[in-house]
């Protein structure tokens, strides 16, 4: 029995290649999955550059990461077509912990989200990114949105001054400073871009946007001899060298510092892997391994780390491109690997001329996409909880840190649901009652009858949470005149939790001082399973537990009418 418990587990985390290669794999799959890697390195070549640069470091650690994570996330994840890489997710936290810690620092902060990734699958927590709330992510990832198009202004401007503060109210400060030193040229480049990108997007968006932007503008560029700055001016020459295994001066001492952005860069690889997984399987019609994807998601950030590179997850867009490629396997990301490794090789020395004012233009499409404006602005409509924890998410995101912002935004989320899941429950009277336990309706009034005068029933209609366990505070103090028996109908109370318990056993107490008899109707399972847990028992003449309303009933009458102990003695 533990063995096949202990198969069940492994199976969790298997591979879908080996799940792919186990079925049969031929050469028309294997052509399929090559147009689809050769595609997608394609896209992602500008992208993984543009992004590295966004993120205060060099392009050729987005290309590292590309290549060492892209090929680790295909060959050991969960979904069949999940493409991976840096994405803009990363680019403000990474950004901030380059500029604070240096890039050992980040290094180690990988490397510690790759463990933490890591654990979560092993303890199938994959399963609960499913209940991350949508206006938290659609508030981050829009305030993500608007960082990378603040990091961007520099290169769009061609402003000439030295580092970008990472805060957002410095940065635009320094910008506002340095604006008379806008380069007419690079702003002709970006918006060259833009034009470019825009119109391909429109009329032949099956064609690869970015690179035919970026070989247009770095063409122009040359031809006409514009002064703008290029990746070569910038950072020097790529390197031309495949990455190799490098175990960097960790600084240990500050791990406690880089915890929270750890759990950052942990929180977003994981979300964003499965939501891309999901929007995979949507267009697939399969399923994937969430268990096995962030197993995976955390290897791949592991080894990106220990070839120094970056940050990595599922890139949404990237799979998508793949799928409409024809991808059908991970074999289609693996080759994307190869392919964006045989571009670093062959075309590194034409990368220097690059003019970074197009890769600005790049990333500010992606940011574009990024914001999901409509989504936020549908998001706008709905409740004023939603809407409180959507903005608090954005502008912490813009103003304050990341990291700040998915916390608070989650614990506001929290509340939230915890004020409408209260807000739910009623304590209603007897006389209001409309439904029997059985499940019959019945009058209100016709079921006020039944109670002998010297009972009063009253009902929980919702879970009894922490949250909801205070509305039994104030019962007893509805009541003019005590009353002997209390009935407390419970059949519409699906869940119960410490806190429900802890008020069932405050109202036992309340009652027992008052000479009230309390009897508890119709639980159902769990909340039946808790109270005995709990050690919430039966006891002789101040506390029982009936099975519905009319066994309650019968045991009123019976308490009311038996003689006290007093007039029996007499």
């Amino acid at each position: 029995m533990k063995s096949m418990a202990a198969r069940q587990y492994l199976r969790m985390f298997e591979p879908k290649l080996l799940t792919v290669l186990r079925a049969g794999y031929g050469w028309v799959d294997l052509r399929r999955d090559a147009i689809a890697g050769l595609t997608v390195a394609i896209v992602a070549l500008p992208l993984a550059m543009a992004l590295a640069i966004a993120s205060g470091t060099t392009p050729e650690k987005g290309l590292y990461t590309a290549i060492i994570a892209g090929f680790l996330i295909s060959a050991l994840g969960g979904s069949r077509v999940q493409i991976g890489g840096p994405t803009a997710a990363f680019v403000p936290v990474v950004f901030v912990v380059i500029q604070k810690f240096g890039f050992d620092g980040l290094i180690l902060c990988t490397l510690m989200a790759g463990v933490m990734l890591i654990a979560a699958g092993l303890l199938r927590l994959g399963t609960l990114m499913k209940y991350m709330p949508q206006p938290v992510i659609t508030g981050f990832t829009a305030g993500i949105a608007v960082s990378i198009f603040s990091s961007q202004v520099k290169d769009l401007l061609g402003l000439r001054m030295g580092t970008v503060p990472a805060d957002f109210l410095p940065r635009w400060t320094a910008y506002a400073q340095h604006v008379a030193t806008t380069q007419p040229s690079a702003v002709v480049i970006a918006i060259v871009g833009l034009a470019l990108i825009a119109g391909l997007r429109r009329w032949r968006p099956n064609w690869p946007g970015f690179l035919i932007a970026l070989v247009a503008c770095t063409a122009l560029a040359i031809g006409l001899a514009l002064p703008v700055e290029t990746i070569g001016s910038r950072f020097g020459g790529l390197s031309s060298t495949l990455p190799h295994l490098v175990v960097p001066r960790i600084p240990l001492d500050r791990v406690f510092e880089l915890l929270p952005s750890a759990f950052t860069i942990a929180f977003l690889a994981g979300v964003e892997s499965l939501l891309s997984a999901v929007v995979a399987d949507g267009m697939t019609g399969g399923r994937h391994r969430s268990n096995a994807e962030l197993v995976a998601q955390g290897v791949a950030n592991l080894g990106s780390a220990l070839f120094g590179g970056l940050p990595a997850t599922g890139a949404i867009a990237r799979t998508a491109t793949n799928i409409r490629a024809g991808g059908h396997t991970p074999l289609a990301g693996i080759m994307h690997a190869g392919f964006l490794l045989l571009f670093m090789l062959l075309l590194a020395p034409l990368m220097r001329y690059v003019p970074l004012a197009a890769l600005a233009a790049v990333l500010l499409v992606v940011a574009w996409n990024m914001s999901e404006y409509q989504h936020f602005r549908h998001t706008l409509s709905a409740p004023k909880g939603d809407r409180l924890v959507l903005l608090l998410t954005f502008f912490l995101t813009i103003f304050i840190d990341l990291t700040v912002a998915i916390e608070v935004g989650l614990v506001v989320a929290s509340f939230v649901f915890m004020f409408r899941m209260a807000d739910v429950v009623e304590v209603t009277s007897g006389v209001k009652l409309l439904e029997s336990d059985n499940g019959e309706t019945a009058e209100g009034l016709g079921q006020r009858a039944q109670l002998p005068s010297d009972v009063e029933a009253f009902q929980i209609n919702g879970p009894l949470f922490f949250g909801a366990a205070s509305r039994l505070d104030n019962v007893l103090d509805q009541f003019r005149k005590a009353p002997k028996v209390f009935i407390l109908r419970m059949r519409l109370v699906p869940i119960i939790d410490a806190s429900g318990v802890h008020a069932l056993r405050m109202l036992l107490q309340r009652c027992r001082k008052r000479g009230i008899v309390l009897v508890v109707s119709g639980l159902q399972t769990q909340p039946l399973r808790v109270v005995h847990q709990m050690h919430l028992t039966p006891q002789d003449g101040a506390l029982h537990f009936v099975p519905d309303f009319a066994t309650a009933l019968a045991l009123a009458n019976k308490l009311v009418n038996e003689p006290s102990r007093q007039d029996a003695e007499g």
